[in-house]
């Protein structure tokens, strides 16, 4: 008689067969390339955007446009429209949103946390009235890295690069009305005009994340790892690249390792980001005892 396994271990046999399975793992690589290009792209719009956000103190806000974009998203969906573009479009209306609602009245926090629910709100209603796969349902909370193929690569490629564009060529004024709005007003910039053009980059930068990563964890690739180059310096320049280097670890390295498994993309960008950002702080902390 065959000795009897335990329960537990056959549950934790299960576990680990969905979060580590490497069998035919280079022909994964080879066939999902795009989606690790589009995770790398992600990594350095999501590093660069990051640090203003951290700058600006713009973190809550991601979570409002994310989840409009969300909305967006599935509304898209519903109505069999391309679902980037509904993303992109539920972003930058929220974006817009809080620009103008947050400038005007000083509650941008509060003009987050009414957007949010709102958000969530429509989304799941559009959700629960699609009747296809729920595969796509679920890809819009918690990423999904097989769906992206040659023309969604050229799309987010063309976005990223006016992320990017907009944030080089604003990017001197940018930090100054970042760091010290009042005196930048006062020496004549457009504050009002330079906090606009940003949410609108902003909400851009979101919708591309969602598509990889989901509404719900867009946080763990447009906060933490600014967060965690903030932990380590104060130089302006370096933080831009570290926040770079670990958004890119975290992304590309998280759709390294959902290849061999099949779990979504999301718990391992979340995880990887939650590392690094714990090593900063312990380095941080060394580094001040010393």
């Amino acid at each position: 008689m065959s000795p009897t396994v335990p329960a537990a271990a056959l549950d934790w046999d299960r576990v680990l067969s969905s979060v580590f399975v490497f069998e035919n793992y280079g022909e994964l690589v080879a066939l999902l390339s795009s989606s690790i290009w589009a995770g790398a792209l992600l990594g350095l719009v999501g590093g660069v955007v990051g640090t203003f956000m951290m700058m600006r103190d713009l973190a809550f806000s991601v979570h409002g446009i994310a989840e409009l974009s969300f909305a967006g998203a599935a509304a898209a969906l519903l109505v069999g429209a391309d679902v980037v573009t509904g993303s992109l479009l539920g972003s930058v209306l929220a974006a817009l949103i809080m620009a103008v609602m947050g400038l005007r009245a000083r509650e941008t926090n509060s003009v987050v946390g009414v957007l949010m629910p709102f958000g969530l709100g429509l989304g799941i209603l559009f959700l629960s009235l699609y009747q296809g796969r729920s595969a796509n349902k679920f890809s819009l909370l918690t990423g999904q890295i097989v769906s992206v193929d040659i023309v969604q690569l050229t799309e987010m490629a063309v976005l990223s690069a006016v992320v990017l564009i907009g944030l080089v060529a604003m990017w001197r004024p940018l930090t100054f009305a970042s760091a010290d709005p009042v005196v930048a007003r006062a020496k004549g910039l457009p504050v009002r005009g330079l906090s606009v053009a940003f949410m609108v980059l902003l909400g851009i930068a979101v919708a591309l994340s969602v598509q990889i990563v989901g509404a719900l964890l867009v946080l763990a690739l447009l906060i933490t790892p600014a967060a965690a180059a903030m932990n380590l310096t104060a130089s302006p320049a370096r933080i831009v690249v570290l926040s770079v280097v670990f958004a890119e670890l975290a992304m590309v390295g998280g759709i390294l390792l959902a290849l061999g498994g099949s779990l979504p993309i999301s718990p391992y960008v979340t995880t990887i980001s939650f590392v690094v950002w714990i090593l900063s702080r312990a380095a941080s902390a060394v580094r001040g005892r010393r």
